[in-house]
């Protein structure tokens, strides 16, 4: 029942973090006073006023092992200036049955009022600065809240210490606010709930590629053997099977959310990680170390120590905690195989474009896939005769994953090179690699190159046959991206080679597909007012996979193109851009929750000014707008739909010319 609970909450946990992008909820506000008694004894009085539907929880648990969360008030330096006078009071309530944690508790609806008294010690004391931390829920999610008390002893309130930047900071700071109108004519667009399906799809495609390795695909049988065959009756064997697999797909969820913590901390901050050039290096050649493991030269495997700890604890705990950490082995000793596949999807969804919510998604969908053969196959026993058997055919699937590895190895090269402008990846060298890794590939599949564990290839087989077409066939298409003709652009690999105008052959302009733009907000809404022409705004990035794709699928339709370059003037803001503002240009942002974010680089500058103007910050992001700051339509993100972009950018032209 305890173990019942816990797993409940951290879904529930899980659900608030799924929502963490779409919407901030704030159901709790504080408020404080002090109350003099005395010239050396003060009552510190916190109020918080809780949202209709939610609730929070009492700061004293009603039994030792009780599962659910506390509010927790913590009095700061307190050493040789003032000492507590009791407990923190609360309001006296009835216990009530929560549903969530199957348990009584004291929850408070409404308001709350706490007390606290204090005596002190340093007479010259004026200010007590108390933290609070606390769970507030409701009938489906809980959400972590803290709020920090600075309470002056003459009876003022102080909430926060007062963060100061120069006058300079505070000019270049004001600039930045646009002062966008013409939100009330438009609805936002949200488009974030399709790009998460089709990143859970794509964890869940990973998964099931994962079941296919020589690490995970022996031991289905053997496992569902075990729960079956050692159970003391079929039911439970099948319900222990299940619970296996529902704790291999909670695991892999749970893996995502340190990621979370960290965008809450700051919406920016997964872009950095993400564009960051250190982090991309270590990307490439980590997956360059996965691909020649895949190969078979060496074997990369998380401590055996690890392993070794999680079957032992397994096999002496049992029950529910038994089946949990059965299936932590499972993680743990499929790393080797896993790994890789779980760095590619890490590294493809920690972007800017969907972030931490991305990346649950995707933990979620791979979770999912790896966790449901043991189950289904637990359900229909009959169903394991039609596996095949173990073989060399899955040490084929491993090399040729390796070769993969190394074509994705290539793209966080890129992102570093695009972002820094080192000029070594140019289109046509990214492409050549690949087609060069394509051929070895293609070499190896019709056993032309062997590696270290592959057995005595006597005959090839039909899926060896068809795998290599398929490969002959992709290189075949890849050729005309290493020319400079109009076949160039692959349109099925927008977003993962560099851009078109990222080449060796001499371009006319910097910009997507040759289109007139400007790189600097100032010059080109100079220009649109010189032209007479509204504005798009594009704020995109270097590194933006999804923009490349816009650029290359829907800019490049001709309609689109036309109407994009006689009618619109473009201005491209990349927010991963790390090419450092002029010093004088370099000032600091006080942020709305009272932190100071250091605005020195170019992309630094355009992320924030998107943040201000739009509370967005995601790439692509659209945004048509007249010489006085007024929207033309609505807001516009990822669309690959051309002519459902065409419509929106004609609707912008006709309110423009209005």
């Amino acid at each position: 029942m305890a173990l019942k609970k816990g797993l409940l909450y951290c879904f529930l946990t899980i659900c608030f973090l799924f929502n963490l992008h779409s919407q901030i909820l704030e159901p709790v506000k504080w408020e404080s006073t002090v109350e003099k008694i005395s010239d050396t004894e003060f009552k510190l009085v916190f109020k918080a006023k809780i949202e209709k539907g939610w609730y929070i929880y009492s700061q004293h648990p009603m039994s030792e092992d009780s599962f659910a969360p506390t509010t927790y008030f913590e009095y700061k330096d307190q050493d040789n200036n003032y000492k507590l006078e009791g407990d923190t009071s609360e309001p006296k309530v009835e216990p009530v049955f929560d549903e969530i944690f199957e348990e009584n508790v004291v929850k408070f609806k409404g308001e709350a009022v706490f007390y606290q008294r204090i005596s002190l010690i340093n007479r010259t004391l004026n200010q007590v600065e108390v933290f609070v931390s606390y769970q507030t829920c409701d009938s489906s999610k809980c959400i972590p809240g803290d709020y920090t008390f600075n309470l002056s002893l003459d009876g003022s309130i102080v909430e926060k210490k007062e963060v100061i930047i120069d006058e300079r900071s505070k000019r270049l700071s004001e600039a930045l606010d646009l002062n966008v109108s013409g939100w009330d004519k438009y609805e936002e667009q949200n488009v974030e709930e399709k790009s998460n399906l089709t990143i859970f799809f794509l964890g869940f495609l990973g998964g099931l590629i994962a079941l296919l390795t020589p690490c995970v695909f022996p031991m289905i049988p053997l496992t569902v053997s075990f729960f079956t065959k050692s159970a003391s009756d079929p039911k439970k064997g099948l319900f222990n099977s299940i619970l296996y697999g529902f704790f291999i797909f909670l695991i892999y969820a749970l893996l995502s959310i340190p990621f979370h913590l960290l965008d809450s901390l700051d919406p920016g901050i997964l872009n950095n990680i993400s564009t960051n050039v250190t982090l991309n290096v270590i990307f490439f050649v980590i997956f360059i170390a996965f691909a020649f493991s895949f190969f078979g030269y060496y074997e990369l495997t998380l401590p055996q120590s690890w392993s070794a700890a999680m079957d032992s604890k397994a096999n002496k705990i049992g029950g529910f905690i038994g089946v949990f950490f059965m299936a932590l082995t499972l993680a743990i000793v499929s790393f080797s195989c896993t790994g890789p596949i779980l760095g590619t999807l890490l590294g493809s969804s920690l972007t800017a474009d969907g972030g931490a919510t991305q990346l649950t998604m995707g933990m979620s969908g791979f979770g999912l896939a790896l966790a449901l053969p043991f189950t289904l196959f637990a359900m229909f026993p009959k169903w394991l005769n039609s596996l095949p058997k173990s073989g060399g055919w899955l040490n084929t699937v491993k090399v040729v994953l390796g070769f993969i590895e190394l074509a994705l190895a290539l793209k966080f090269l890129s992102n570093a090179d695009l972002v820094e402008h080192w000029g070594l990846l140019k289109r046509e060298v990214f492409i050549g690699l690949w087609v060069i890794i394509g051929i070895g590939l293609v070499l190896y599949l019709f056993g032309k190159i062997k590696f270290p564990h592959d057995s005595l290839l006597q005959k090839l087989s039909k899926g060896r046959i068809t795998t290599g077409i398929l490969v002959i066939a992709f290189v075949i298409y890849l050729i005309p991206g290493l020319t400079n003709t109009k076949y160039a652009n692959l349109k099925l690999l927008s977003g993962f080679p560099p851009p078109m105008f990222y080449s060796l052959y001499e371009k006319t302009s910097e910009c997507p597909l040759d289109l007139n733009c400007h790189k600097d907000f100032e010059q080109g809404v100079a220009a649109a007012k010189a032209e007479n022409k509204p504005i798009l705004l594009d704020f995109t990035g270097w590194a933006c996979v999804n923009c490349r794709k816009m650029e290359e699928q829907v800019w490049s339709t001709s309609d689109v193109y036309d109407m994009l370059q006689d009618n619109y003037v473009i201005i491209s803001l990349y927010v991963d851009d790390k090419k450092e503002l002029p010093e004088g240009e370099q000032f600091q942002y006080l942020r709305s929750n009272g932190t100071v974010k250091d605005i020195e680089t170019i992309g630094d500058k355009w992320a924030t000014l998107q943040t201000i103007n739009f509370k967005n910050n995601s790439q692509p992001y659209y945004v048509l707008l007249d010489h006085n700051m007024e929207l033309l339509n609505i807001t516009n993100a990822y669309e690959p739909n051309a002519e459902t972009y065409l419509e929106w950018l004609k609707m912008g032209l006709e309110n423009f010319r209005k």
